[in-house]
């Protein structure tokens, strides 16, 4: 048995999750990966164990699926110390304003089942008086855009949800996380317009959130440039909000 930490990588899969896990694992945590597609999270976990001699476990999850998620939990070999929840769909606006089934499918992927499986995992944290809850959000819910609001609105909830479960938890030694990408190359952005100055890889994610348990900090802008761009789109006026295109 090994005596290292351990972190839960929730949508390993993706290019954020993947590079959370190799972040984690480089600094010495034993590693499980978690996604719909399990086969396909072999490859990396297969690098991950040769590249750093960690342990890397590989478990099925989808965040539709909640009336799972307490056997999901219980059948883990161990409580991790830390879990991290990276799963999402950007989705299509356009279609989300006539889609029901795919508003829904945004709303749900977005906040519903984030938050409940962290929530969930934050109560097991509780009764053992320690661990790590790490939420990826996004600047989108800092403020609706007429551009993303269907997206926005859910990641809103969910950063509000991780701020009030942060305030509750803290009290009994568990420590939540915040982080809020902006734009990241990855294939889920792939075709969108990127701003350069405000885009970041994948990796500089993966290094943000391992610093960010590591420090105990509450809510991180990975790019810190994001900070400022939200504060004064979040203090314009409504009526000259409205206005802008974007």
């Amino acid at each position: 048995m090994t005596s290292r930490k351990s972190v839960l990588v929730l949508g390993g899969s993706s290019d954020i999750g993947r590079a959370a896990a190799r972040a984690f694992a480089k600094a010495g945590y034993d590693v499980a990966l978690a996604g719909r597609d399990v086969a396909a999270l072999e490859p990396d976990a297969a690098d991950l164990r040769a590249r750093y001699n960690v342990e890397v476990g590989l478990h099925k999850f989808d965040v539709l699926d909640t009336a799972a998620f307490e056997s999901f939990a219980g059948a883990l070999p161990a409580l991790p110390e830390i879990v991290i929840s990276i799963v999402g769909l950007l989705g299509v606006q356009q279609d989300a304003e006539s889609d029901l089934a795919h508003a829904i499918a945004i709303m749900r992927s977005n906040y519903e089942g984030p938050a409940l499986i962290l929530g969930l995992f934050a109560e097991k944290f509780l009764v053992r008086g320690s661990g790590t809850i790490v939420g990826v959000s996004s600047v989108a819910g800092d403020r609706g855009r007429a551009s993303n609001y269907v997206y926005g609105s859910a990641k809103a909830g969910f950063s509000a949800f991780l701020s009030g479960l942060r305030a509750r938890a803290s009290r009994g030694g568990v420590h939540v996380v915040t982080v809020k990408p902006g734009f990241v190359r990855t294939r889920m952005t792939e075709g969108m317009k990127l701003i350069g100055p405000l885009t970041v890889e994948a990796p500089v994610v993966g290094d943000a959130i391992l610093r960010a348990v590591e420090n105990k900090t509450d809510v991180v802008y990975v790019s810190g440039k994001w900070r400022l761009v939200m504060l004064i789109i979040k203090t314009l006026p409504e009526a000259v909000f409205k206005k802008l295109k974007f």
